[in-house]
């Protein structure tokens, strides 16, 4: 089926609605695994930890990396204003074989492409120890969000007018290449689509919009060559804007000049979303945010045509958590994280049709600058392979060395039941 609802989503979203926490709207599938949602298992927030955190019961934090600063027992400087990450499985570099260990990948905000932008990866081994940090990407500007590839590699996405997005290494120390197929604009995030040959890519814009892009074929490598191919942009089927509760078809436009900006304006009938932001890929279902209107989008690539529709709305939800949507990570048991710019600065968990909970606040600046108001977003949301820690950054936070330009954590609990 193309278009799969489950009468037991029905169900759950009931109790849901009971618990005060419903997000409304259509429902989408459950992913078949046992796992409780991680909204449904964990209690409130406690009180500020060492590191400034709130986290709930059971959950503990360490910071791993502050912006200007050597990572620990490594001679690679963490860079300043951290944004988007993932994280990876590594190998043992003489057998290839799982070592047990993983690397975390996070984007540089900062602007300038000598001193700023690009991307840093530090690498743990199979207890968590930091054996190596390097950079990914340099010589670029304002990198923002991203995505993952399913042949792991990273998309490093440049927020401005003439930004692209450049795929990077996470392994080892190295540059990314550049991938103009993929349009000139002010590129937030992608999410691969592998069987469908797509990448889904958001803009962060007023008036973004929500593009995809067409591989022409596979590499023997098992990647998509994204070199080449086509760009289209999303235009919401049906008689005025879409509501919360509406599912609605979706069609596709040519962007007749993807390396003429502004690309969100070559095609009439493009729908515009106000401030596109993260971008995820969960099974057949595309997750993005906007941070204008404070919504969370699903859409379906398992129907023809794919449908979309909005899973989250602050105006009308009943739960009102979640404020200054940003970044977005879906975890392998279908936990959607969201990550705040704005309001509290929480990571929120919840799954389609379930309950909000936050599952993290990050810490009070104490900051001198006035325009950072004692606030700094969360960003970079990513769990480890092992499903036991969470890597998150508050983008302009204190590392104790007074520069407000950014501190990287890991949390540890029980994020993914076995």
């Amino acid at each position: 089926m193309t278009r799969r609802r489950f009468l037991g989503d029905g169900v759950r979203a009931a109790a849901a609605l009971g618990a005060g926490g419903w997000l409304g709207g259509p429902l989408l599938p459950r992913p078949a695994h046992a796992s409780a949602p991680l909204a449904d298992r964990i209690g409130p927030l406690g009180p500020p930890d060492e590191n400034g955190l709130r986290l709930p019961p059971g959950f503990s934090s360490r910071i791993v990396a502050v912006s200007q600063e050597p990572v620990a027992g490594t001679a690679y400087t963490w860079h300043t204003f951290p944004d988007g990450g993932a994280t990876y499985a590594t190998t043992d570099l003489l057998s290839g074989e799982p070592d047990g260990g993983w690397v975390y990948v996070s984007n540089s905000e900062a602007t300038g492409v000598v001193t700023g932008g690009g991307a840093g990866a530090i690498r743990f081994d199979a207890d968590g120890t930091i054996v190596d940090a390097y950079p990914i990407l340099t010589g670029t500007h304002i990198n923002c969000a991203g995505g993952r590839t399913p042949w792991d590699t990273w998309l490093s996405c440049e927020e401005f007018e003439l930004g692209h997005v450049w795929q990077c290494d996470p392994f080892s120390l190295s540059q990314g290449t550049i991938l103009p197929a993929l349009g000139t604009f002010a590129h937030e995030a992608a999410a691969v689509d592998l069987p469908n040959r797509h990448v889904y890519l958001t803009e962060d814009e007023g008036d973004g919009a929500f593009y995809r892009f067409t591989s022409p074929g596979t590499l023997p490598t098992g990647g998509l060559d994204l070199l080449t191919g086509v760009l289209e942009v999303a235009e919401i089927l049906g008689a005025g804007p879409i509501q919360p509760g509406e599912l609605r078809d979706l069609a596709w436009h040519v962007v007749p000049n993807p390396n003429l900006p502004p690309t969100r304006t070559q095609v009439a009938a493009a729908t515009p979303f106000d401030g596109g932001e993260g971008c995820f890929i969960h099974e057949g279902q595309v997750y993005f945010t906007t941070k204008g209107n404070d919504r969370v989008w699903s859409v379906d690539t398992t129907a023809s045509p794919a449908t979309i529709q909005i899973v989250y709305d602050r105006a009308t939800s009943p739960n009102k958590l979640l404020d200054g949507l940003d970044n977005v990570w879906v975890s392998p048991t279908g936990d959607v994280y969201v990550s705040e710019d704005g309001d509290d600065m929480q990571i929120v968990v919840f799954r389609p049709g379930g309950r909000l909970a936050p599952i993290l606040q990050g810490p009070d600046l104490r900051s001198p600058l006035p325009e950072l108001g004692g606030k700094s977003e969360i960003t970079g949301p990513a769990l480890s392979p092992d499903g036991r820690r969470l890597y998150f950054s508050s983008q302009r936070g204190d590392g104790g060395n007074g520069t407000y330009t950014g501190v990287t954590y890991e949390v540890f609990g029980p994020f993914v039941q076995p």
